[in-house]
């Protein structure tokens, strides 16, 4: 069997064929909705998120040295989560509960790897059956590469995205295309042109950057140049080597050039999504659009000695989550408010007034972030279910765990053993695990009560140790 011809797009070459309306190469023929005479307009929403950006790593939040003026601004104009949570900080996962609003064990999304389920009752179908034109592109990592099925209009899956120069992106009609550039600014490119081709509205448009995740090294020169060795701090739990996938040694320290890389990148992402506000603003959409940023999940970058994600700490559950619309969102508001990703989908339908499925367990945020009294959740539900599918299988460091974060405490457990305890008010960098110390007894015990409410709610089989 012949394989199927990738082509070679430059930059130029994309932004031609978009305007020319070239299928193969660009956008493709997207389906529209116009509104009737008289129908209440409503807003545009823009769900814009990298992979593996914690929360740390902004200007505004740990690291002042950290270049992200465009996120700095969409805080200033906005609302900004302080304690949003990735309730399974792995790709897929996440993207399934964003996606569905349930839970790994409702949809089978228990792993990367694994194709969800068409019938489920997604935030594309949701806002399609509303009457908006939607779209996904960038980084899917559910399956295959076509977003239709899930009730997008129109998509452009993007594969082979960890190599951030040479990555391949799926027209629904023609052979694929392999963009020779930095890959954020490609899918960046598309979806600028979505909204061009929808700024009649109502447009629902989900952007999938890849960039922070590794490759952390190859970020632009512009943004490397930014952050020479030694130039941004540790944080103090951090080790000079760390445990990367599949067990192996990395060195992920301050002189690191994955540390500065992963950092240069994020800088390279604040570009992009300044890029979008300026978008909205050019078009004088910025007042009828919700605009998100957030992250899949953050990254651990030598901190407990260890690489990558999929695990309970703060550097791997904790991520951004930016909200802007102006005249609507108050500006430079905080909360600290426990959201995590289960609550996107309910809180996304509710900002557009939509009815969300049945089907969606989240929490609906909408009233916080209109300023009003909003849900205050005293625990979320983290874990880490499967790594078959993980680089090296089952030979990846990261144990398999369910927990739940607090506002005050992270608390975690594996199979057989009752494993973390932290009180983050008291030890925010975590150092001091608590689970045997005598005096916290009574912690542990209402916290593994809160655990197994959190189970029972999400048709988690786990058995709690003993």
């Amino acid at each position: 069997m012949s394989k199927t011809p990738i082509l070679s797009v430059t930059r130029r070459g994309l932004l031609r064929a978009a305007a020319g309306g070239a299928a193969a190469l660009a956008l493709g023929p997207i389906c529209g909705w116009t509104a009737k005479a008289g129908t209440p307009r409503r807003p545009n929403v823009v769900f814009a998120f990298s992979d593996e950006h914690r929360w740390q790593s902004m200007s505004f939040t740990e690291m002042p040295k950290v270049v992200t003026p465009n996120m700095q601004a969409m805080a200033a104009q906005g609302f900004s989560f302080n304690q949003c949570v990735s309730n399974y900080p792995v790709c897929s996962p996440y993207r399934a509960i964003v996606m569905t609003g349930r839970w790994p064990y409702q949809t089978g999304m228990t792993d990367n790897g694994l194709l969800l389920n068409a019938g489920e009752a997604t935030i594309g179908k949701a806002f399609k059956a509303a009457g908006y034109a939607t779209g996904y592109i960038g980084k899917w990592h559910l399956g295959g590469n076509r977003a239709e099925p899930y009730g997008f209009d129109f998509s452009m899956i993007w594969t082979n995205d960890n190599d951030h120069w040479r990555s391949v992106y799926h027209p629904k009609d023609g052979p694929p295309a392999r963009y020779d550039g930095y890959n954020a600014v490609g899918m960046t490119d598309q979806a600028l042109s979505f909204i061009d081709a929808h700024k009649a509205g109502p447009f629902f448009l989900m952007l999938s950057w890849n960039p922070p995740h590794a490759n952390f090294t190859d970020p632009p020169d512009e943004q490397k140049a930014l952050y020479p060795a030694g130039s941004l701090p540790r944080r103090p739990n951090a080790v000079e080597k760390a445990a990367g996938p599949g067990g192996k040694g990395g060195a992920l320290g301050s002189d690191s050039a994955a540390y500065q890389g992963y950092h240069a990148h994020i800088t390279a992402i604040d570009r992009e999504l300044g890029r979008l506000m300026r978008k909205l603003d050019d078009l004088g959409l910025a007042r009828d659009t919700i605009l998100v940023y957030s992250s899949d999940h953050g990254s651990m970058q030598g901190s407990h000695g260890l690489g990558g994600k999929r695990e309970p700490y703060e550097e791997s559950v904790r991520i951004p989550l930016l909200v802007r619309r102006p005249g609507v969102v108050p500006e430079g508001r905080t909360s600290d408010a426990l959201i995590s990703s289960i609550d996107f989908m309910p809180t996304l339908c509710g900002m557009a007034g939509l009815e969300r499925p049945a089907t969606c367990v989240g929490l609906d945020f909408s009233p916080t972030l209109r300023g009003d009294k909003g849900p205050t959740p005293q625990s979320q539900f983290i874990m880490h279910i499967a790594k078959e599918n993980a680089s090296g299988g089952q030979k990846h460091p990261a144990p398999l765990f369910r927990g739940v974060r607090t506002a005050r405490h992270t608390y975690a457990v594996q199979a057989d053993r009752p494993w973390l305890l932290f009180d983050n008010q008291a030890d925010p960098y975590q150092m001091k695990n608590l689970i045997d110390a005598p005096e916290t007894a009574d912690v542990r015990r209402d916290l593994r009560a809160v655990l197994a409410e959190w189970l029972k709610k999400a048709q988690d089989p786990f058995v709690l140790p003993a």
